[in-house]
């Protein structure tokens, strides 16, 4: 397994050539590079790159994730997801923009992300049950607005509550 962390003054690397198994989450910005198999779930700031050789299986959250090689579950780019000629991509995307090369393989479902979410739509952005969030945006604990009978939510605002810590899971 090889493991290579750069590191300069204003970005993170970390390569990862290897077969790995597990969750690897990250709360600072660092490009990462995945050019072996991965299996599991991955949270990550920052730059993803699944490059051309690589094998994945996992559920991703990320900002912009660049696929190459062959990934199997659910993706969601909160900034952009880029699909180049090599990739095959089987399973659920929800990317905010979204950009697929000549030649790029995707079976399945996608669900662009827009600037405002209701209740559902939160629930499954932050993977948790539609209870939750309903009580939370009754008490005024997440940011959002009612309109009549519904509320809607800022995704961006959503995005700096999550990273200001207060929410609770």
């Amino acid at each position: 397994m090889a493991l290579h962390k750069r590191r300069n003054t204003e970005e993170k690397i970390l390569d990862v050539d290897a077969s790995m198994q597990g969750t690897l989450s990250f709360k600072d910005p660092v490009n990462i590079r995945i050019n072996g198999r991965f299996e599991g779930t991955l949270e990550t700031k920052g730059n993803l790159t699944i490059g051309q050789a690589a094998v994945v299986t996992a559920n991703i959250v990320g900002d912009n994730i660049i696929v190459g090689g062959r990934v199997k579950g659910k993706l969601i780019a909160k900034e952009r997801l880029t699909l180049l000629p090599t990739a095959i991509l089987e399973g659920e995307i929800y990317p905010s923009q979204l950009n697929v090369a000549e030649g790029a393989i995707f079976e399945g479902k996608c669900s662009m992300l827009h600037d405002f979410l209701n209740a559902e739509q939160l629930a499954r952005y932050l993977e948790v049950d539609l209870n939750s969030i309903m009580e939370w945006a009754s008490s005024g604990k997440v940011p959002g607005e009612k309109e009549g009978s519904d509320w809607k939510f800022e995704r961006k605002a959503i995005d700096a509550w999550v990273a200001s810590g207060k929410i609770e899971k």
